[in-house]
C-alpha cells in the first residue's frame, strides 16, 4: 500500500477554519449586528419623528366673479370658502367619517369614499358621517382673507365681507 503525503504547508499559511466553527462565528456576528441595530433604534425612540409645525394660515383672494353662496376651493387646500349676504366663511373639506376629501356639488358637499353628503354650511344631510364639517377661522377684508386651517370656529361664524 502506498501512501501519498499531503504537500507540506508553510508556516505562513493560515490554518483552515472548520465548517462548524465558521457557522458558529457567522451566527455570533449576525446576533451581534442585530443587537447593535436594535440598540440604535431604541436610542432614537425618545426623539420625536415629526416636528410640530406652525398653524396653517394662508391668504385667499376670492374672485370677483364668485356668485354668492358658491364654494371657492383654493388650489392644494382642504377648505371651501364661501361669500354670502352675511359675510365670508370657510368650511373644511375633510369628511368627518374617515377623513376623505369631499367634493363640492350644487347642493353642498359629497364624500366620494362612503357616500356622506353635507349641506353648504357643512351640516350632515346623509350619513355615515357622524358630525358636520368643521368651520375654519377667517379674517381680513377687501377681497383678500386669511384662512386658518388650524383653528376651528363655531358654525355660523362669518367675517364681514365687502361684497355679497
Amino acid at each position: 500500500m502506498t501512501t501519498t503525503s499531503l504537500p507540506a504547508r508553510s508556516r505562513l499559511e493560515p490554518e483552515p477554519v472548520a465548517r462548524r466553527d465558521f457557522l458558529g462565528l457567522s451566527a455570533l456576528w449576525a446576533a451581534g449586528s442585530a443587537l447593535a441595530f436594535a440598540t440604535l433604534g431604541a436610542l432614537r425612540l425618545p426623539k420625536a419623528a415629526v416636528l410640530p409645525s406652525p398653524s396653517r394660515k394662508y391668504k385667499v383672494a376670492l374672485p370677483d366673479t364668485l356668485p354668492p353662496g358658491e364654494a371657492f376651493v383654493p388650489p392644494g387646500r382642504n377648505v371651501a370658502v364661501f361669500r354670502d349676504a352675511e359675510g365670508v366663511f370657510a368650511v373644511s373639506t375633510v369628511c368627518t367619517h374617515l377623513g376623505c376629501i369631499v367634493k363640492t356639488g350644487p347642493e353642498g358637499f359629497d364624500c366620494p369614499c362612503h357616500g356622506s353628503r353635507f349641506a353648504k354650511d357643512g351640516s350632515v344631510t346623509k350619513g355615515p358621517a357622524p358630525r358636520a364639517l368643521a368651520w375654519r377661522k377667517v379674517s381680513g377684508s377687501g377681497g383678500t382673507y386669511v384662512v386658518d386651517e388650524g383653528e376651528d370656529v363655531a358654525p355660523g361664524t362669518r367675517v364681514k365681507g365687502d361684497k355679497a
